[in-house]
């Protein structure tokens, strides 16, 4: 066994990989660096920064690969292939960047030097130039000079030569490379964790895929085959790494369940086989029931598919073609839409999940779960308090729709069953109802959190919301949709809420709509040992008055971030630094922990399997970081003059902080 050291020059690096010289082992994780990581890569290698080693490992032996990210299919190498260990985020940046790849559209403002991904102001003006147009093989530095001497700028003739010059040399930087030779599969892939372990964080997931992958190559490519199949009908969210804790859950382990992916390194491979078996036998049964009986079309639709976890377990376990009770299969329903209503996994997931898992054993299943959910007696209910300043984010997304879908609400342009993402897509779609147009700067002062209330959501197609509603308020658009098509989609009707002036009353009525549709999917599935009438509402049993809104303020590029907290009788205010948490947030989304600014101190984001959370006051702010953009995008679509930004900050939060969900945002308790 031998460590060769040695270096190489981006240039050659890519076309290594175009050649394929240089391969994604199967232990390897996806890709998944988003624009502003790759612009500031390709910032680093502009101002001469360390770009750290790469690291490779050869073989005479046939290793098990995975797809690279690039883009295009890569070429039959005439030589072995290398395989690359740590340094694929960077590498695959950088190959994007250099081949023009649709989503690594770099820009450099050869002015300030900053470097971005490609917008539409970027576009308009003549000081922002593609990476792409320097560095690409068809690249002409010369008559891009010539083009930007004539633009006006503000650096004379010979600092633009200079500066160009720096940005062609970005594929001339070499890459420090260490070569692995001699060195066995299992080898490899115990140094592929612990190199990875000092970078971006492994989680407990790709130690178990890499562990797998060792153990049985291949297995990987059996794990996105099935995972690509589910996608097709929609289920997207069924990805590898879900596919590993379903398999996790399904082992029995010295007789009791578990939902820690780590037990799952430990697992002999039969364990393992007869898990995958149960996985797929139950994903057969699950999906198809969720489509059909529940009509959930996508998993974009759920705020978690971790509710999907134990339906897997209890249906992967039964016999291929068993029957279950039809009182069994539709209390497994209402637990389902329970457990999502109530975010059940929002907080301590494995613990829950284990939980859940394990009260599956029981005699009666569904009573099991719900009493997890303290729902045995009671069952679940949705008020129309609880539907008060929720947003897309909120889990009551998915029963509002399914409500509208139960009811036979239909599109109003294209006519037929709405549909609640366009195809092939993970991409929701709706239409406000009142439109924001009507409804910013009205003398009634209406917040962005008001009209992007849920209350103000109608599930109809792009269509709809341009040809019918546009910028039109309700009252003129209404009169053209059928009367029973307006109560399946729970739309008031009384004139006095339809015009701008009555918004507000609109969302009061609103909600009592839906709440009433959303209780009539509920009874369709309710288990019969629940007594009708008496469902409870979870966030009743709380009573100090909790609320966090979120407000953006912005002049030009400038941005700001207020939090107003609740927390009892106290009330807290404080500003979060917008860019910190966005790199923040980058970084989260590469396993790393950062700093964040709020209300004047530094704060630590820190992330775990689970999701993201950043103290904000009183609360322990929590969320994905999907969630967390959509947080960040609502309260930025109506942002208000930077110049109304309250100055006045609270003091540091002194004493205990608790767990406040991103789906809650703008949401009070009393």
């Amino acid at each position: 066994m031998a460590v060769e050291r040695t270096n190489r020059d981006i240039k050659t690096l890519i076309g290594q990989i175009a050649d394929g010289e240089i391969m994604l082992p199967e232990i390897q994780r996806g890709y998944v660096w988003r624009a502003s990581q790759v612009a500031k890569l390709v910032e680093s290698m502009y101002l001469g920064y360390p770009a750290g080693t790469l690291l490779l490992w050869k073989t005479d032996e046939g290793a098990e690969t995975r797809t690279a990210a690039i883009g295009s299919g890569q070429g039959l190498p005439s030589v072995m292939p290398l395989y690359l260990l740590d340094g694929q985020q960077r590498l695959t940046s950088l190959y994007r960047v250099f081949n023009d790849h649709a989503t690594a559209q770099i820009v450099f403002n050869i002015e300030t030097e900053a470097f971005q991904n490609q917008s539409n102001a970027t576009l308009r003006s003549p000081k922002w130039i593609k990476v792409y147009d320097v560095v690409g093989p068809d690249a002409d530095p010369f008559a891009l000079q010539m083009q930007l001497r004539s633009a006006g700028l503000s650096i004379d003739g010979s600092e633009i030569g200079r500066r160009l010059k720096a940005l062609e040399a970005i594929s001339q930087r070499d890459f420090h490379m260490e070569v692995l030779h001699g060195f066995s599969y299992e080898e490899v892939t115990q140094i592929f964790v612990r190199v990875n372990s000092g970078g971006r964080p492994l989680k407990t997931t790709d130690l178990a895929m890499a562990t797998l992958s060792a153990r049985s190559p291949g297995f990987l490519g059996e794990l996105e085959k099935e995972s690509a199949r589910w996608a097709e009908l929609g289920y997207r969210a069924v990805d590898a790494n879900f596919l590993i804790k379903a398999i996790t859950l399904s082992l029995s382990i010295s007789g009791k369940r578990t939902s820690s992916v780590s037990r799952l390194t430990t697992a002999s491979p039969e364990s393992v086989a007869e898990g995958w078996g149960q996985v797929r036998r139950g994903l057969e049964r699950v999906v198809p029931l969720l489509r059909e009986q529940l009509l959930v079309p996508t998993t974009a639709l759920t705020s978690s598919v971790t509710p999907l976890h134990p339906l897997i377990v209890f249906y992967g376990r039964l016999a291929a073609g068993a029957i279950v009770d039809p009182e069994v299969e539709k209390g497994l329903l209402y637990w389902f839409l329970a457990a999502s209503g109530s975010n059940r996994y929002a907080g301590a997931t494995d613990s829950a999940l284990t939980q859940d898992v394990n009260a599956l054993d029981s005699d009666e299943p569904v009573r099991a779960l719900l009493a997890n959910l303290r729902l045995d007696e009671k069952g679940f209910s949705v008020t129309a308090r609880d539907l008060s300043g929720r947003n897309i984010q909120s889990p009551y997304i998915m029963l509002s729709y399914l409500a509208a879908a139960h009811s036979g609400a239909e599109d109003w342009w294209a006519g037929g069953p709405i549909s609640i993402t366009a195809e092939g897509t993970d991409k929701l779609q709706y239409s406000t109802l009142h439109p924001a147009a009507q409804l910013r700067n009205h003398a009634n002062k209406y917040t962005s959190a008001e009209i992007n209330e849920l209350a103000n959501i109608v599930f109809v197609s792009p269509q709809t919301a341009k040809n019918m509603i546009g910028n039109r308020s309700p009252a003129e658009y209404i009169r053209e949709v059928q009367a029973e098509d307006l109560a399946a989609h729970a739309v008031p009707t009384d004139p006095r809420v339809l015009e701008a002036d009555g918004f507000r009353d609109f969302l009061v009525a609103r909600r009592e709509l839906l709440a009433e549709r959303i209780s009539a999917l509920l009874e369709r599935f309710r288990p019969a040992f629940i007594d009708k009438g008496v469902a409870s509402d979870l966030r009743a049993e709380e009573t100090p008055r909790r609320s966090l809104m979120l407000t953006g303020f912005a002049a030009g590029s400038r941005t700001l971030l207020l939090a107003e907290a609740q927390a009892g009788t106290q009330h807290w205010v404080g500003r979060i630094d917008t860019a910190e948490l966005d790199a923040a947030l980058d970084a989260a989304a590469s396993g790393l922990d950062s700093d964040v600014t709020v209300a004047g101190e530094t704060t630590p984001l820190r992330g775990d399997e689970d999701g993201v959370t950043l103290p904000v006051g009183p609360f322990k702010l929590r969320g994905t970081v999907d969630h967390w953009r959509l947080a960040l995008k609502d309260a930025f679509s109506d942002a208000l003059p930077a110049a109304d930004c309250p100055e006045a900050e609270s003091p540091t939060w002194i004493g205990e902080t608790e767990e406040f969900l991103l789906t809650d945002i703008g949401v009070q308790r009393a």
